[in-house]
């Protein structure tokens, strides 16, 4: 009993500090503000409101300079879309853009595209890069510049450094738990005193780690910017209208449709032809046969009938 009053009792006091810095911190503040100097009082001289409003403007430009001061935590990601004119030949440019800015490919992946010309396939090569944050713009741009024409762009970035500020919060203050639970183990005289801090200690401890696992992601992907780029090859234009497209259109879904046809018979007989070489051809055979065994039969029948009259 004696030890679970005292884990209890040291919970309650880390909790309590916190609170009670912060309302010492509350209250020195509301102090300063609320106190007045006495020679006004002792002369009988009002306040003096022009010198409030200049501490109250240092006290703002003050804390305006230390939010500046603040590392911000920004991740920028960007989707870019370019129109080259080769993009196999392209995509070592961008491999060697991202690289030579200490950047590294995350994804490369080549797609071909259904076209009407078979001959000439178009080819869509997609990558992934990311790029230390101080390169992003730079990056940026020097990518841009290897594309004939600049499709679609799209530049989004995210703070989280409220987030990130909070999670540095909550992790010292699991430290600082972590540390009370240590110094009451060492005081633990009973096994079960000892395995209960124990099991308090795990679960500050797994807390700790999702913690400082969510900041190093948080860390990561503010160092590290992501860039999607898309290739893609000059887009033909072809007239859609007129006599003469209809007419070409129209002999291309002929010749298609007889090509069909004649694969279709060249499939057909290709299928077939095992079945009549071993199922037909045999029992032809085999008809013939037995066709010729009955006509001999009915021959040697003959003469025996006719000399018996």
């Amino acid at each position: 009993m004696k030890f679970s009053a005292l884990l209890i009792l040291a919970a309650s006091l880390l909790v309590f500090s916190a609170c009670n810095r912060s309302s010492s911190n509350r209250y020195a503040i509301a102090g300063a503000a609320n106190s007045e100097p006495e020679v006004y009082y002792q002369r009988g001289i009002s306040k003096p409101v022009v010198a409030n409003q200049a501490i109250s403007l240092e006290q703002t430009n003050a804390s305006n300079t230390a939010a500046q001061t603040v590392d911000r935590k920004i991740i920028r990601n960007a989707n870019l879309t370019l129109e080259v004119a080769s993009p196999g030949d392209v995509q070592p440019k961008i491999v060697s853009i991202a690289e030579s800015h200490q950047g590294f490919v995350v994804t490369s992946e080549a797609t071909q595209r259904n076209v009407e010309d078979k001959t000439k396939p178009e080819i869509t090569v997609n990558l992934i890069v990311r790029v230390p944050a101080s390169h992003f713009n730079q990056v940026m741009e020097e990518v841009r510049a290897v594309g004939t024409r600049k499709l679609q762009e799209k530049v989004t970035g995210q703070d989280v450094t409220e987030e990130f500020m909070d999670l540095e919060a909550r992790i010292k203050n699991q430290k600082a738990l972590e540390l009370q639970f240590l110094e009451i183990m060492k005081r633990a005289g009973k096994v079960d005193d000892a395995l209960s801090v124990q099991t308090q200690l795990a679960a500050v401890r797994t807390e700790i780690e999702k913690l400082e696992g969510r900041r190093r992601f948080l860390e990561n992907q503010a160092s590290l910017s992501t860039i999607n780029v898309t290739l893609q090859p000059p887009t033909q234009i072809v007239n859609a209208t007129g006599f003469w497209y209809s007419v070409r259109t129209a002999f291309s879904d002929g010749v298609d449709a007889a090509a069909e046809i004649t694969l279709f018979f060249i499939r057909a007989i290709i299928a077939l032809t095992p079945i009549l070489v071993l199922v037909v051809l045999p029992l032809a055979l085999l008809a013939k046969l037995g066709v010729r065994i009955v006509r001999r039969r009915r021959s040697s029948l003959a003469p025996a009938a006719a000399g018996g009259e």
